[in-house]
């Protein structure tokens, strides 16, 4: 028989003790997801000229300041969790129980992939560009992270798919019975970034899409699945100026920053991109080894 709903798993999978340790699933989830980033991007990158390991040169500043972006973002628009009278202020410092927003860390990262390209000598938008399809996968991994927090979930539903929640737990709306289904938009989430990979690398083949194009198509791809998602999320404690939520109107920024970036990038450069090295920053060769000269016979 076909399950009738997804069971959210129990509370204790959240977290497991390593020794004096106490390992959080969810950063775990984020961490291979950043691992997973690294690697796709270095092997893209090499495949178009790149040194092996210059990625790890530019996410020494990108992941830092990503996380530093994603939980920020995220405190000031769910400032009713962390301020109020008699709120523990250092829990805004606890990424490990979840609360990161993309938005944020595409902010805070960009401005650290930013100064490790410059430091590296790659340039910004090859970096980018190979980033786009990586993003993809990194964030569908970290939203498995979302499932095992009890987080992420939408409106209610009767679908056979539907996510169980249960009532003690924080977000559970207090106004609806227990028991009731909700849409599981981690997993929507999930399915829509593996199609966008698909897509964003049938159509960087198809077109040599190169100095920020698949990037632009990553912020358009992700914008249009993220508002929807948006719409239908339960999240009562997000700020929404106008009664639209933050994310819809960040989603709607990314969409638009996306749109203009691939028209522009495409008019500054019709040409092929010759090299991801900024002018002057190409590695050097080394010098092919002298060939001895063969020896004359002796007439």
């Amino acid at each position: 028989m076909l399950p009738s709903s997804i069971p959210s798993p129990p509370p204790a999978w959240a977290q497991f003790e390593l020794g004096p340790l106490t390992i959080h699933t969810y950063a775990l989830c984020i961490l291979t997801g950043i691992i997973a980033a690294v690697i796709i991007s270095q092997r893209r990158l090499s495949r178009r000229g790149a040194d092996n390991g210059v990625v790890l040169d530019i996410i020494i500043w990108a992941v830092p300041l990503g996380i530093v972006g994603a939980r920020f973002y995220h405190v000031f628009t769910h400032m009713g969790d962390y301020f109020f009278p008699g709120a523990n202020l250092w829990d805004i410092f606890a990424i490990w129980d979840g609360g990161n927003a993309l938005y944020g860390s595409l902010l805070g990262g960009a401005l650290g992939a930013y100064i490790g390209c410059r430091r590296a000598g790659i340039r910004f938008w090859s970096f980018a560009d190979a980033l786009a399809p990586a993003m993809l996968v990194a964030q569908s991994i970290g939203r498995i992270g979302n499932y095992f927090n009890h987080e992420l979930f939408g409106l209610p539903t009767t679908l056979p798919w539907g996510l169980e929640i249960l009532p003690t737990d924080p977000m559970f709306p207090k106004e609806l019975p227990a028991g009731t289904l909700f849409h599981p938009l981690f997993l929507y989430e999930i399915i829509w970034n593996l199609v966008g990979v698909g897509i964003i690398l049938l159509l960087e083949r198809r077109f040599s899409l190169r100095w920020g194009r698949t990037f632009g198509l990553y912020l358009i791809w992700y914008g249009l699945g993220r508002s929807w998602l948006e719409a239908i999320r339960i999240d009562p404690t997000s700020d929404a100026p106008l009664g639209i939520p933050a994310n819809i109107w960040a989603s709607l920024v990314a969409i638009i920053l996306g749109v203009i970036l691939f028209i522009v990038q495409r008019r500054r450069h019709p040409e092929p991109e010759e090299s991801v090295y900024r002018g002057g920053r190409e590695p050097r060769l080394l010098a092919a080894p002298t060939s001895r000269p063969r020896s004359q016979s002796a007439r």
